[in-house]
């Protein structure tokens, strides 16, 4: 009987939480300040050293060993008369009152912080014609490291490196970035490739953060081109930007403050396919003219993702994706996945007045 009032007390508990959660998104400037800022950083630090050593996902570990046993749960529960039903969504509504709190408590709660351009203090908006200037700039910043690269622009760029060896990479340009912004010191390290990743492709997605071991975990399907800025946006999320345009745009400036010429390519062309799509939502015309300015290697390596992800498109990837939006919608990200494009806001105001 105990047993069964302490589930009921965590299935309220649940309904407790959502409350919590509805009132906190008004106070950013609290979140930002004393979690963000300050608890977040000490635990988030003290995960990534307990799990961070592993050579595999811990993470992945844990959700392998919960599969199994929801599965085993299921079959065990499969044969019970219809009168136990009570007893089941207590189970559920227990164990899921127990998985959010602590979702939030580990990572969560960044869902509801100050948005970073009142941290950064940007403009949130922006005008076309700033769009395409700073369009322009992206393509001959990138052309020219293409060039340092390759001889020929029509060559695509290939990575020198494997993909565990671009992993070590990330904290370089992260060690650059806390020069000027102490709070994105990116240590302890703790990034690896997803033991699920033929699934995570073919759910559409590159990467993810496991937020009750604060591992990023990387697709390692995904083309090399695209490890750099992928690693370095997962790590963004563990630093605590949960937001997806704001991983994109810590993601981006992080590989492009490497010191490494590889990484800084994948930074701005990833930069510059953000501003290209946009541009091309505004003024098709415009897009049309400026695409041909772009060293036909770049745009290989684009074609190169495109191809890649294309070849794993399947029936279900659309309810994948479709959830992920819905979550993003509960979290605080009322625009869901198209979230991800508003890097382009950040990364237009932000290099306004600093040079590439």
């Amino acid at each position: 009987m105990m047993q069964k009032h302490l589930k009921l007390i965590l299935v309220l508990f649940f309904g407790l939480q959502l409350l919590f959660l509805s009132q906190l998104k008004h106070f950013p400037e609290f979140v930002e300040q004393f979690y963000s800022n300050g608890i977040y950083v000490y635990c988030a630090k003290a995960m990534r050293y307990a799990f961070g050593w592993a050579p595999f996902s811990i993470g992945d570990l844990f959700y392998t060993l919960a599969s199994i046993a929801i599965i085993r749960w299921l079959i065990k529960n499969r044969k019970k008369p219809f009168t136990a039903t009570k007893t089941w969504l207590l189970d559920i509504g227990a164990t899921l009152s127990l998985v959010y709190f602590a979702f939030h408590c580990f990572w969560g709660f960044n869902y509801y912080r100050q948005p970073l351009y009142k941290s950064l203090e940007l403009n949130p908006e922006y005008s076309t014609e700033q769009l395409l200037a700073f369009t322009e700039r992206l393509i001959q910043k990138s052309n020219g490291i293409h060039t340092q690269l390759v001889n020929n622009d029509t060559l695509k760029i290939e990575m020198p490196y494997s993909k565990p060896k671009i992993l070590n990479k990330v904290k370089d340009g992260y060690q650059n970035l806390a020069q000027d912004y102490p709070q994105l010191n990116y240590e302890p390290v703790s990034i690896k490739k997803s033991i699920y990743s033929l699934p995570l492709t073919y759910m559409g997605f590159s990467g993810y953060l496991n937020p009750l071991t604060n591992e990023a975990q990387v697709n390692g399907l995904i083309p090399t081109y695209k490890y750099p800025t992928t690693s370095c946006h997962e790590a963004a999320h563990q630093l605590g930007f949960a937001a997806e345009n704001e991983a994109n745009f810590i993601g981006s400036l992080a590989a492009i403050h490497n010191d490494d010429l590889y990484f800084k390519y994948s930074g701005y062309t990833f930069a510059l396919r953000y501003c290209l799509a946009e541009i091309f939502k505004r003024n098709p015309d415009r897009y049309n003219s400026l695409l041909p300015t772009l060293h036909p290697g770049i745009l290989k390596n684009y074609q190169e993702t495109q191809t890649f992800w294309r070849s794993y498109e399947n029936p279900i990837e659309p309810i994948f994706e479709s959830t992920f939006d819905n979550f993003l919608k509960a979290n605080n990200q009322s625009d869901g996945m198209k979230s991800y494009s508003y890097v382009v806001a950040l990364l237009v105001n932000y290099y306004e007045n600093r040079t590439l």
